[in-house]
């Protein structure tokens, strides 16, 4: 971070290109990354440590325990069985 000459603008017209990995003493600290094509609910939930906390619980649940099939979801939310394709 301390070796950094340019401009926040300038670092951020090169994120087009790449992402800028901010360091120090040689670790990475930051990373600016482009969000041209995000928007802000996904990038807040992203960075949100309290969300991501709660989707690796989900995970783990889910690999511990496994998932609820599809035909279950259906029966408990009242919704039609799925008729099968010709």
């Amino acid at each position: 971070m301390a070796e950094a000459k340019g401009t926040l603008a300038e670092y951020a017209r090169g994120l087009k290109r790449r992402p800028v990995i901010l360091t120090r003493r040689g670790k990475p600290v930051a990373a600016l990354v482009s969000v041209e094509h995000e928007d802000w609910e996904s990038i807040s939930l992203a960075t949100n440590p309290q969300f991501m906390a709660i989707i690796e619980r989900s995970r783990a649940r889910q690999a511990a325990e496994g998932g609820i099939p599809i035909a279950e979801v259906r029966r408990r939310l009242g919704l039609p069985k799925l008729r099968r394709g010709r």
